[in-house]
């Protein structure tokens, strides 16, 4: 049900791997939570501790080998691994692990940590831990299953989110907090940045890594432009609030004539919302979504992306024929998505599109856990906005800017905004790729 509720975050692949006390049983398979998992599967997977993952690849390709949780077996005993994020230093890890005789068997960066787990020298649990982890640069949300007990850590500078639920006496650990509505449970607290909790039975001990307050915070803001779900709790705020005022604080910025205002579902819904109680103009539905349609940006290939953009909306002829519309998107990335919407919204008789965007141009790749492609597919990186609006053909286009973008935000100065700046936290490693352990 965890699973389930965090559907959103990945829908190439998932898997869960349980643990009775003695035996260790393991389920994966491509494709969405709902159809992995049958009633004959989830009573096979026996035990009182699980961890599982929900796929969306930003390293390593898209196959059965690459889909987590990632399970060894070491000195007999599991461990078991699911990661949210990117590390930036994979390329020197990798080699050093190789050359001292480490064989792979995936293409992700998170099989090297499972590789630094099994070299640790160290008996104790917690200082093992902490010598791995200190390892590690980059972005990385972590659950790992270790026989009985569950280890939660997040990375120093808290690039991804990561939070602890409780339900009666058992702990909880997921990536958002409406993983725990679903099971009832109660949202406790955040994971703090450079904290690693480790869970046996009852009992919950939180350990942290040296230097931490050294750091500087880099939560992902895209993950509350886009890619958490609107009902979750992260990095200290709601998300669908975070997305009304940005919305609002578009309306404040780019301001235009209009009959009302539309949005771009399911994710620019929020924002057209607040533009459009801070413009005073109507808010419409213009376009149908099908629900049994995944989210198009998460797929891993264009060819994908193309087909669910044409069946996943459909517009609402009679809402928009003869009106002037604002349209309010949460971004754009590569553009092809977007013209092919008010392509569909002019067929459908709008007399003048106006788009507005809930952020600021994507310039950048990310790096750090979102699959944004490379500079050279990124709209913004080489056209004006301007030409970005004869491209996608609407009658005005403007984006929220980034001190506006940042005014609104909780906790303002501890997000990353890369994308939007190319001003990247942790350092880059140079032909940094996200096939670079299959060579490419």
């Amino acid at each position: 049900m965890g699973l389930y509720a965090l559907q959103h975050r990945g829908e190439e692949a998932t898997g869960i791997v349980s643990y009775d006390g003695r035996d260790i049983h393991i389920k994966k398979s491509s494709g969405l939570v709902a159809d992995a998992f049958d009633e004959a599967s989830l009573d096979a997977l026996k035990g009182k501790v699980a961890v599982g993952h929900c796929r969306y690849s930003t390293t390593g390709s898209s196959n059965t080998k690459n889909i987590q949780p990632f399970l060894v077996v070491h000195k007999r005993r599991p461990i078991a691994i699911a990661h949210n994020g990117n590390l930036t230093n994979t390329a020197e890890l990798y080699k050093s692990l190789e050359e001292d005789g480490s064989i792979f068997q995936t293409s992700m960066d998170s099989e090297v940590i499972v590789h630094l787990i099994a070299r640790s020298k160290n008996g104790n649990l917690k200082k093992s831990f902490i010598e791995v982890l200190s390892q590690l640069e980059g972005a990385f949300s972590l659950v790992f299953l270790l026989e009985d007990t569950i280890v939660g850590a997040r990375d120093p500078h808290g690039f991804r989110p990561l939070c602890l639920g409780k339900a009666g006496k058992s702990y909880i650990l997921a990536s958002e907090s409406c993983a725990f509505d679903l099971l009832q449970a109660e949202f406790v607290r955040e994971v703090e940045p450079g904290e690693i909790v480790i869970i046996k039975g009852e009992t919950i001990e939180s350990i942290y890594l040296p230097d931490r307050e050294k750091k500087v915070h880099c939560q992902c803001i895209f993950e509350n432009i886009y890619f958490a779900r609107p009902d979750s709790h992260i990095f200290d705020g709601n998300v669908y609030v975070a997305r009304k005022f940005l919305g609002r604080q578009l309306a404040k910025e780019h301001p235009v004539d209009a009959d009302f205002v539309m949005s771009i579902p399911d994710s620019g819904n929020y924002a057209a919302l607040g533009y459009a109680q801070q413009s005073g103009l109507p808010y419409e539905i213009g376009m149908i979504r099908n629900h049994y349609i995944g989210r198009t940006f998460i797929q891993p290939t264009q060819f994908v992306r193309d087909f669910r953009v044409r069946v996943k909306l459909n517009p609402i002829r009679d809402v928009l024929k003869g009106k002037r519309i604002v349209v309010v998107e949460d971004s754009i990335v590569r553009g092809t998505t977007s013209k092919g919407r008010i392509e569909a919204l002019r067929r459908a008789g709008a007399k003048k599109i106006h788009m507005r965007i809930s952020c600021p141009p994507i310039i950048s790749p990310c790096f750090y856990g979102i699959d944004f492609p490379s500079r050279k597919e990124l709209i913004a990186s080489n056209k004006t906005v301007k030409e970005i609006a004869d491209f996608i053909e609407v009658d005005s286009l403007e984006y929220l800017s980034l001190e506006g973008m940042l005014s609104v935000m909780k906790n303002s100065g501890n997000f990353c905004h890369a994308c939007f700046t190319g001003e990247y936290p942790v350092k880059i490693p140079k032909n940094q790729s996200k096939y670079l352990m299959e060579g490419k």
